[in-house]
């Protein structure tokens, strides 16, 4: 059962997913490229590298369980969209061990936004919110385009609820991978200045006084793997 003291939280953040997810309507059209995207085949696992201003941070994002997901994050990723977006917000939660919340960030300029995705409950990737994995912010259901958030805890009530009072805990968030390397520089932007002022309503006081930001997103080779041992003679 998810606390009172969680469950309120769990609200403010469900308030802000619903704040920054793309536009129905956005002011500029959808980009387009010029030539047409061709995806590089999706692997069981696809290592990117996040370089922000305060280190990096490797991600191995899960292409078997989560192939829609992934294919979007890497979508941007190939066409360097991600070059030069933001981690604008660090929610903070009471609790022990700390650091206890999340890390946000994606891309503010609507202009190169690809259509928003199908939506990947746990309860079919059999993933989960735990410490270190990164999951899609939205809206409703099938809103999400480009806004993630990196888990600095446990957050296990963010999965999929089909038990849950509302759509929203019902449906839960995406996640599709897991931090391999940088969980230091995730808690660096955790650790950044808030501002006292910016957000509305319950994200008073979430939102980076000076946004972190990524300077560029790649894919990079995953570690070769050594050849079985010979067994002994």
């Amino acid at each position: 059962m998810i606390s009172r003291r969680f469950a309120a939280a769990l609200s403010g953040m469900l308030c802000l997913f619903a704040a920054f997810p793309a536009p129905a309507a956005p002011a500029h059209p959808v980009h387009k490229p010029a030539a047409a995207y061709v995806p590089i085949p999706l692997a069981d696992t696809v290592r990117v590298a996040m370089v922000t201003t305060l280190g990096t941070i490797e991600i191995d994002l899960d292409g078997k369980h989560a192939p829609i997901t992934t294919a979007n994050f890497l979508h941007y990723v190939d066409t360097k969209h991600f070059d030069g977006i933001v981690f604008y917000r660090a929610m903070h939660m009471a609790g022990d061990p700390q650091p206890q919340g999340l890390i946000q960030g994606g891309l503010r300029d609507t202009r190169l936004l690809y259509p928003p995705i199908a939506h990947e409950p746990t309860t079919q990737t059999g993933l989960s919110h735990k410490a270190g994995t990164i999951a899609m912010a939205r809206g409703a259901p099938g809103t999400a385009t480009t806004d993630f958030f990196i888990m600095l805890s446990d957050m296990t009530g963010l999965d999929a609820d089909p038990k849950g009072a509302t759509p929203d805990l019902q449906a839960g968030f995406a996640v599709f991978g897991t931090v391999v390397s940088g969980m230091d520089v995730a808690r660096k932007i955790w650790d950044a200045p808030m501002s006292p002022t910016l957000g509305e309503g319950v994200m008073r006081g979430q939102m980076l006084a000076d946004p972190v930001k990524v300077l560029t997103v790649r894919r990079e080779p995953l570690p070769a793997t050594a050849p079985p041992t010979a067994p002994a003679q």
